[in-house]
């Protein structure tokens, strides 16, 4: 019995790849994989930057555990509109003035687009800041979520 479901399984692999190598069916084959790539893509990608928080986590663990706002894009982005409760600490001078920081509370950083901010959350952890993390998407995506901003320091 074993025997037989071994034939007609390798029975079947060969009828399956009669089927993906003929002539007539390569370009629906050729569609179904890149199709399948760019639905796996942007999962992919944002495995890569995972352990970043939404607007609404964000928000969340910034009211209920007084999270502290950490804006590291350059001081002139920062005066052109931020996070009411940030604080500017661009990141060119974060490994001057990270003992600025408080340990015992969490940090949200808050770059432009959300690349530079998860780079620093991770360096800030393996410093001791347990609770860093970094806001998905940055500024743009708090500007895209209707979010306030200001521009008082």
């Amino acid at each position: 019995m074993r025997n037989q479901n071994q034939e007609s399984l390798a029975v079947n692999f060969v009828d399956l790849l009669h089927f993906l190598l003929d002539k007539s069916n390569i370009f629906f084959v050729i569609v179904a994989l890149v199709s399948g790539a760019m639905l796996a893509f942007p999962n992919l990608r944002n495995a890569r930057t995972s352990g970043g928080l939404s607007t609404s986590e964000a928000i969340q663990i910034s009211n209920q555990q007084q999270a502290v706002w950490v804006d590291v894009r350059p001081a002139e982005q920062f005066q052109a509109g931020h996070i009411a409760q940030a604080r500017s600490l661009p990141a060119a001078d974060v490994e001057q003035k990270v003992s600025s920081l408080p340990k015992n509370k969490p940090l949200i950083l808050v770059c432009e687009q959300g690349r530079d901010a998860p780079r620093i959350a991770a360096r800030l952890r393996a410093q001791g800041y347990a609770d860093a993390k970094a806001l998905q998407g940055g500024m743009k995506a708090w500007f895209s979520a209707g979010l306030p901003i200001t521009q008082k320091s």
